[in-house]
Order: C-alpha cells, then sequence, then structure tokens
C-alpha cells in the first residue's frame, strides 16, 4: 500500500508544488493566468474527457448511472450547504457562490482521472472524468447565474428563468458539452476515427500537467489567512464530503468498488473553478482562497488516509 500511495499522490503534489513554487518565485506569471486557464480549461481537459468516455462501451457507461447520481447528489448538496452557511455569515451572493463552488466541487480536473488510475487501474478513469462532467454541469450554471445576478443587482429575485439561462449559456463552454457530447456518442454506438482519436489524445495529453500546473500558480496568488471560518470549510470539504458521498453511495444499487471511487472523489481538495469565475466578477472572497490553500496542505494527510480506508472497506 505505502508503493501504491507514492506513486499515486507524489506526482499530484509535485505539479502542484511546481506550479506554486512557480508562481511565487515569478518564473510564471500568477495574476494574468487567463492563457493558461483557457488551454486547460477549453482544449486540453475537454479533449482528454471526451477521449476517455467516448473510448468507453456502452455496457459500462450504463454501470455508472447510478455513480454519476452520486456524484452529483454529492456535490450539490455540500454546495447547497456551503452556500447558505456563507450567507448567513453576512457574505454576499456572489461570495456565497464562490465559496460554494470552491468547496463543494473538487479539483477533478486536476486530479481525479490522474489519482484514480494510478491508485486502482485504467478501468477507473471513467468515474474520474464522470466527475468532473457532473460538477461541470450540475452546480457551475448555477454558480455562473448567481454571479451574473448579483452582478447586476438581480440578486434578490433569482429564480428559475435566470438559473436556467445560466445554464443554457454554461453549455457553450467546452469544459461542459465536450463530455455532454461524448456520452450521447458513446451511448449510441458512434465510434470516432482513429486519427481524429490520436488528436485529442496529443492535445489532452496536457490536460493534467496543465491543470496542476494552473492549480499551484492560482494558490500562490492568494493570500492566506488561517481562522474559524476557513478550518470549518476545510473540515467540510475534506472530511465531510467524503462521508456524505461514502453514506449515499451505500444507499444505491452500486458495487463497492464504485463506492470506493465516489468516496475518494469526494476526498480531494477543493476545485479552482469558483476562483477562476470568482475574478471574472471581482470577487474572490478570503474564506474561499484560504480555505482553497489549507485544503491542500491538510489533504496530505487526509487523502492517504481516505485511501487507506477505503482499501480496507473493498
Amino acid at each position: 500500500m505505502a508503493k501504491e500511495l507514492v506513486n499515486a499522490l507524489i506526482p499530484i503534489f509535485a505539479g502542484l508544488l511546481l506550479g506554486f513554487w512557480a508562481g511565487r518565485r515569478g518564473l510564471m506569471d500568477n495574476v494574468n493566468v487567463r492563457n493558461l486557464i483557457a488551454l486547460v480549461m477549453n482544449i486540453a481537459a475537454p479533449c482528454a474527457l471526451f477521449l476517455i468516455i467516448i473510448n468507453t462501451s456502452r455496457a459500462i457507461l450504463q454501470q455508472q448511472i447510478w455513480t454519476s447520481l452520486a456524484i452529483t447528489l454529492t456535490f450539490a448538496a455540500l454546495y447547497i450547504g456551503c452556500y447558505f452557511w456563507a450567507r448567513r455569515n453576512t457574505n454576499s451572493v456572489s461570495e456565497s457562490a464562490v465559496i460554494a463552488l470552491t468547496f463543494a466541487f473538487p479539483n477533478s480536473a486536476a486530479i481525479a482521472v490522474s489519482l484514480l488510475t494510478t491508485t486502482y487501474g485504467h478501468g477507473a478513469a471513467v468515474p474520474g472524468a464522470l466527475s468532473i462532467a457532473m460538477g461541470a454541469i450540475a452546480i457551475t450554471p448555477v454558480t455562473l447565474a448567481l454571479l451574473e445576478a448579483d452582478s447586476q443587482g438581480k440578486a434578490t429575485t433569482i429564480g428559475v428563468r435566470t438559473l436556467a439561462g445560466g445554464v443554457v449559456r454554461s453549455l457553450t463552454r467546452p469544459i461542459i458539452w465536450a463530455p455532454a457530447l461524448a456520452l450521447v456518442l458513446a451511448s449510441i454506438g458512434i465510434h470516432i476515427p482513429e486519427y481524429v482519436a490520436s488528436t485529442f489524445g496529443l492535445l489532452g495529453g496536457a490536460a493534467t500537467g496543465g491543470a496542476l500546473l494552473l492549480t499551484g500558480l492560482i494558490l500562490s496568488a492568494q493570500p492566506f489567512t488561517l481562522n474559524g471560518p476557513v478550518l470549518i470549510t476545510a473540515f467540510a470539504k475534506l472530511i465531510l464530503q467524503p462521508m456524505l458521498a461514502f453514506g449515499i453511495a451505500l444507499a444505491m444499487p452500486v458495487s463497492h468498488q464504485q463506492i470506493r471511487d465516489i468516496t475518494l472523489i469526494s476526498a480531494i481538495p477543493g476545485g479552482f473553478f469558483g476562483i477562476v469565475f470568482g475574478k471574472s466578477f471581482n470577487t474572490i472572497p478570503k474564506v474561499a482562497s484560504s480555505g482553497l490553500i489549507a485544503t491542500y496542505g491538510l489533504a496530505i494527510v487526509t487523502l492517504p488516509l481516505w485511501i487507506v480506508l477505503l482499501s480496507r472497506f473493498i
């Protein structure tokens, strides 16, 4: 088990630290990261997700329906909890939305596929990819809708129409429509030519490394303050969410392997989507930035513990 932990976690944290160090040392610009975001979010990650899903058989995808539902419910539950907790603590609608997305949506784009495949084999790449798609489709559009409504002074009139508009606009983002398109094509048995798959594989090869560097760069530009709210959000992300995922998965007709995958995905530290979207609307609450850094520092301990605990469960 020690060898598996080293092989799975060292490359991930090395990539994060490299991005963090490059940002702090000024080797890479950690403020104007728009081009790197575009590379990861609009090209590399969508290509990688599309390829993983399109190469998965219809039978395996059908087996992952309950997995996708459990992941979606887990993300949505923590999102709702974090949002209303933040609102009670006098945060604005925009700030609360950024906080909720930061901690409810793990950094699946950078970590999930690499962590699961290294730890459990290439078959675990599918739930890792689906976790990115489910988070992007289920809670990211809500965040964008809340940010836009608050920026226009309409936060008190947010309704179904506003949220639906956010969903529609979010569908134009490659990180959302690429895996959704792959799911449709794979479900109806359509395959892509080998040269197209090779092209997607070449472009998607930059997804994990680019996302890790991007995460480290974003973290290096954030201020850090350790206080009660930061510890609460870090606890909710690293302990409460995987426990919630485990409970939800147990209540569904899924295998022990699927329960393991769902739980480990939820144990991944917070994602950078919230900070990136918040930056576009000049909204980066300190709880989100400091809490995000705290989840990565604490995950050095919590992530291997979850892997060990889940190995005993299987």
